[in-house]
């Protein structure tokens, strides 16, 4: 058991705001991909007969859609708290920094 240096990065604005560009290009591409499947089950109707078969079907289809949907919601989601964490970093520089009048 060797006692190795603990490497901590800080958090910075520059650091949120790369992430939260990032976290929203994903969040767009989820978004497009949940319209898109969404498109593409609504234009091909279920073609079997049997009940089980099309609630089967249905339920198949809702939880696609709604796993794509959730993929997207929290990407969305941690873009915006990317962003405001980035806006309370700076806002607590400001607060810090001396004031050059005094």
């Amino acid at each position: 058991m060797t006692n190795q240096p603990e490497t901590t990065s800080k958090v910075t604005s520059l650091n949120c705001l790369v992430g939260s560009l990032i976290s929203g290009f994903l969040a767009f591409l989820l978004y497009q991909l949940t319209q898109s499947i969404a498109q593409s089950f609504a234009q091909k109707p279920i073609t079997v007969s049997q009940p089980w078969a099309i609630q089967l079907a249905t339920a198949v289809r809702t939880l696609v859609v709604g796993m794509s949907s959730l993929a997207t919601g929290l990407f969305a989601l941690s873009t915006v708290g990317l962003i405001l964490l980035a806006g309370q970093l700076i806002f607590q520089k400001m607060r810090s920094s001396p004031n050059i009048e005094e």
